[in-house]
């Protein structure tokens, strides 16, 4: 191996271990953040830039300069993949509730040192105790939705919506948009029918199928993201999504159409929380940003910027943010539900063993068959 050679492998192998170890140059300290993408306000639009206000505000406070390296993942899939099978340092994580008690029943996830994270007591207490986190020690709460039903009110008959029926509602055959993913798509169908969705029994799943069997004629495509263009533009005129993306929706509707929302009476709730996962390079670092998302300013922004339901009483109790928001855009993200605790722990999506998982996706490419 000739010199020149030699060289270049070293520059390679030095510039691999500073990836992997999430290390900075020695007068800088590094944060490695890793999040779902266009989900922290950004500066764009003249935003509040929520990494680059930490990075002043920890100089400021703590006489030490900080490089936020902050990188964007598409699934929780993609997230645990990365983490558990490969050697990169993330310090902060924020993945879904049921992929944090995945995570933390595998040791994917390192307990919290609360005495640095002083914030944590504007999390509202519906949030503590739930399934995924249940003694409180891996998670911290960022956002939360509910699934709706999004429907174009110059198609849709008033007195139709209200329920799950409206997605089998015959009259709308080839307006209706149903997930690309068997497990919410199923999901849609079990609510319906009041069946359990963490069930384990085939005979269940059965049904479930009996029942998206009977939607296939009426279902004008299988999407996910597309789901944006073709409500906005008015190619379809009902479909199932979170709350906040409605309100992407409602701001990019086209003339013709008038979209409106509501929640159905059982339905998926969802959590996304921050976590440290047990192969952050610096936990205490980790868990002084965690404190400043908490903060109220970085918390109204990121709210603001996201359009999601905020679990911390800085942001839902302050009166410039829900004027910001406005009345209706309130009521839909902070619906009056009462025993919220119980109601999450009974609807959410868990996860499941990999044979119930796997007979899933056999029924499911059998719905799209037929």
């Amino acid at each position: 191996m000739n010199k020149k050679i030699i060289s270049v492998f070293i520059a390679i192998v030095m510039s691999l271990s500073f990836l992997l170890t999430g290390c900075g140059s020695s007068d800088t300290l590094t944060l490695n953040v890793y999040n779902w993408g266009e989900y922290i306000s950004d500066g764009s639009e003249d935003s509040y830039d929520t990494i680059r206000e930490f990075e002043k505000w920890y100089e400021k406070n703590y006489g030490e300069k900080i490089k936020v390296n902050y990188s964007t993942f598409s699934s929780n899939e993609d997230m645990y993949n990365k983490i558990s099978h490969s050697a990169v340092s993330y310090d902060v994580i924020i993945p879904s509730d049921y992929m944090i008690a995945r995570m933390a029943n595998e040791g994917l996830l390192q307990p919290l040192n609360f005495d640095n994270i002083p914030n944590y007591k504007y999390i509202s207490d519906s949030f503590k105790g739930l399934y995924y986190d249940p003694e409180d020690m891996y998670s911290i709460p960022y956002t939360y939705g509910m699934v709706g039903i999004i429907y174009d009110a110059n198609v849709v008959d008033e007195k139709d919506a209200g329920s799950w029926d409206l997605m089998w509602n015959e009259k709308y055959a080839d307006n209706i948009l149903q997930y690309n993913n068997s497990r919410d798509a199923f999901g849609t169908a079990m609510y319906k029918l009041n069946l359990d969705v963490n069930s384990t029994d085939k005979a269940v799943w059965d049904t479930t199928f009996d029942e998206m069997v009977k939607q296939r004629p009426l279902v004008k495509s299988y999407v996910m993201d597309e789901i944006y263009n073709m409500m906005e533009s008015g190619e379809a005129a009902i479909g199932s999504y979170y709350a906040g993306d409605y309100f992407t929706m409602l701001d990019a509707q086209s003339e013709e159409v008038d979209l409106k929302f509501y929640y159905p009476e059982r339905t998926n709730y969802f959590t996304d929380a921050m976590c440290i996962p047990t192969c952050a390079q610096n936990k205490e670092l980790a868990e002084i940003f965690i404190n400043f998302m908490l903060s109220e300013e970085a918390a109204i922004a990121n709210a603001e910027y996201i359009s999601y339901a905020s679990p911390n009483s800085l942001v839902y109790e302050n009166e410039e943010y829900i004027e910001n928001m406005g009345e209706d855009a309130i009521k839909i993200l902070y619906p009056d539900v009462e025993n919220f605790s119980e109601n999450y722990n009974k609807y959410a999506f868990r996860n499941l063993d990999q044979e119930t998982l796997d007979y899933i996706n056999t029924l499911w490419e059998n719905v799209k068959i037929n």
